[in-house]
């Protein structure tokens, strides 16, 4: 059986991982390598889930997640996570073709980013929402207008603890929606365009876009591992307008699959890269005249990250695969994010060992590593949860 990847996730990985290697900044501090995205986007790789006639690949969550795994293996300080899978992938498969062309072009040159809305607290990645749309008494029939500039940049417009935009300044939105709830763990809340909101109607579950900048949207933001931006919405009314057509859960579905899949592929490969960093420390670094990895204690505890890493890898790799090609893929989702949540973490602490005083060096990327896996983590709801949704298939 072949497990490998196919010609164009190798194109995509090979490229992928040429891009960063180059322009990664592993000092960025702020959450946000604003280089290395705009590289991955002059380099073609944020178009690939956009529609041909938008000048994109048409590619899938597949392909994709060969782009995220490179992204992961290095820990850069991108939002792909939130703006391909989450957003722009998702908005390519349900939007409408107004949406399209208002949003998907600035998705592929990285000047637009889309994020998502899809836990409460409590509850991550919620399949039925408490937080709740109703359709507006007076509806507007406005396209979402696309940004004038690159929106991930920190501008200072806003209030890191609880920060809303007056209606003056906001972009007109179709408002044919209005939600009512709360959202936690919504990434880059602050600095997208629009965000991809999960709530009940009155047919089921609907995904409506948002402008975190309009009346009705208070925005706190919530501290996270890597220092990426990440935010908590209160929503009162707030205006929204339907993505697509669908109001019965089939879109909300598609959103959580994709959101999923993209983390299991982050994680994937940051666990490879943690790996790749301290096999290459204990090949050079030399202890009593020896190689650290001519050591048996130490051979024996990389080979049990090694193990875990590559459990993570097939285990998400065979997840995305059942996405990717239609198939039902919710028990392989519950096993993949379950080996994540609990073996990623102690395999890099494991990694952090074996560095020695190296590893807790900030200066030093390891830390970078367990700081991106703690963050997906806490998005998968964690080991207890996964765990909880596993057994609760399997009875």
């Amino acid at each position: 059986m072949d497990f490998g990847q196919d010609e164009v996730a190798r194109a995509i990985s090979g490229l992928a991982r040429d891009v960063l290697r180059a322009e990664c900044d592993p000092t960025a501090g702020d959450g946000y390598d604003e280089r290395a995205w705009s590289a991955l986007a002059k380099a073609g790789l944020l178009s690939l889930v956009l529609p041909a006639e938008l000048d994109g690949d048409g590619l899938g969550i597949g392909e994709l997640a060969a782009l995220l795994t490179e992204v992961g293996r290095r820990a850069a300080a991108v939002p792909a996570l939130s703006a391909l899978a989450c957003g722009g992938l998702t908005v390519a498969q349900h939007g409408t073709a107004e949406q399209h062309a208002a949003l998907l072009p600035g998705v592929g040159d990285g000047t637009t980013l889309l994020t998502a809305a899809v836990s409460e607290p409590g509850a991550p990645l919620l399949a039925a929402p408490g937080t709740t749309a109703v359709p507006a008494p007076h509806a507007a029939n406005h396209a979402p207008t696309a940004p004038d500039s690159a929106i991930l940049r920190r501008s200072g417009r806003y209030d890191d603890h609880n920060a809303s935009r007056s209606t003056s300044e906001a972009p007109v939105t179709r408002s044919a929606w209005r939600l009512t709830g709360t959202k936690t763990s919504v990434p880059y809340a602050m600095q997208a365009h629009r965000m991809l909101v999960t709530a009940a109607t009155p047919d089921g579950v609907g995904v409506f876009l948002l402008d975190p900048h309009d009346d009705g949207v208070t925005v706190t933001s919530t501290p996270t591992s890597t220092g990426a931006a990440e935010h908590t919405l209160t929503l009162s009314d707030a205006p929204a307008e339907l993505l697509g057509t669908d109001t019965t859960g089939v879109t909300a579905a598609t959103l959580r699959d994709n959101a999923v899949a993209g983390a299991l592929a982050l994680g994937s490969g940051a666990l490879a890269g943690a790996l790749e960093l301290t096999t290459e420390h204990l090949r050079t670094r030399h202890q009593f005249g020896k190689p650290l990895a001519t050591f048996q204690a130490v051979a024996q505890q990389v080979a049990d990250v090694y193990i875990a890493a590559r459990t993570v890898e097939l285990s998400a790799t065979s997840a995305v695969w059942r996405l990717a090609t239609g198939r039902v893929a919710t028990e392989d989702i519950d096993v993949a994010t379950y080996w994540l949540t609990t073996e990623a973490l102690p395999a890099v602490r494991t990694c952090h060992h074996l560095h020695g005083g190296l590893g807790v060096d900030v200066t030093y990327p390891l830390h970078r590593y367990y700081a991106t896996l703690k963050d997906l983590a806490r998005f998968l709801g964690g080991a207890g949860h996964r765990l909880d949704s596993l057994a609760g298939k399997e009875r």
